[in-house]
């Protein structure tokens, strides 16, 4: 058993987030047998990540905030603190912080079978996808 060693905490790039968006590492494979990658990632109000996908799915427990997941079909699901929500492999998504409030989560995913194909990013969420979400005031589906 070891102590896991602490990574700086690191932003998100402009290129798949819009707005501030923080990365803080809590579990990464130590070898090729381990797949399990385990993040918390806190969004600054408004916040949120362009269009994606995860070749293994994705867990996402909310800790803190009011969180908003979009899809492709146009549904949009409020998830709060305590609440996680299951994304399936392929299933193209955003996440975000509400326009009021902080949001973070807690991201359980698993590597692909070449680590780079894990996520597949797309384009940004529109301005009109995320108010349109943020407007509505809790999930549709």
């Amino acid at each position: 058993m070891n102590i896991e060693p602490q990574t700086p905490t690191t932003k998100n790039p402009p290129e798949q987030f819009a707005g501030d968006v923080w990365l803080d590492v809590i579990a990464v494979p130590h070898g090729p047998e381990q797949r399990a990658v385990v993040a918390k990632v806190r969004f600054a109000p408004g916040a949120r990540t362009a269009w994606h996908s995860h070749a293994r799915g994705q867990y996402l427990h909310v800790t803190q905030g009011r969180a908003l997941f979009g899809g492709r079909d146009g549904t949009v699901i409020e998830v709060l603190p305590g609440q996680t929500l299951y994304t399936p492999p392929g299933e193209e998504h955003w996440h975000a912080a509400a326009p009021d409030a902080f949001m973070e989560h807690v991201a359980i995913l698993e590597n692909a079978d070449d680590p780079a194909t894990t996520t597949v990013w797309r384009e940004h969420v529109s301005d009109a996808e995320y108010s349109g979400a943020s407007d509505a005031g809790g999930p549709t589906d």
